[in-house]
């Protein structure tokens, strides 16, 4: 994911990916703005990142396989509650599918 006009990569998994580009596709048609937080990942460094998802700052997802992988309906509605959340959005564990 590409975020903001000084392009800020960020390195996200294409199935993680997929689902979070439904859920901020579908706020920000909303015209909605939110948190975005996550913690890095042990490998990369520790701490963590929050950005503040505004329609006007340009958003680029850039996957790197060629499928676009198959949605978890689940995870993609635990993704939008906490998107929805005081919190903001935050990487929660995938659930099995219902």
């Amino acid at each position: 994911m590409i975020y903001g006009s000084q392009g800020a990569k960020i390195e996200i998994d294409d199935r993680l990916l997929a689902h979070l580009q439904l859920v901020i596709m579908t706020k920000l048609r909303r015209n909605e703005q939110f948190l975005f937080a996550w913690d890095h990942d042990e490998a990369y460094a520790r701490g963590h990142t929050a950005l503040w998802i505004n329609p006007s700052i340009p958003l680029h997802f850039q996957y790197v396989g060629s499928r676009r992988p198959a949605l978890n309906r689940a995870w993609t509605e635990a993704l939008m509650d906490a998107a929805n959340s005081a919190g903001g959005l935050r990487v929660v564990p995938e659930p099995a599918e219902h």
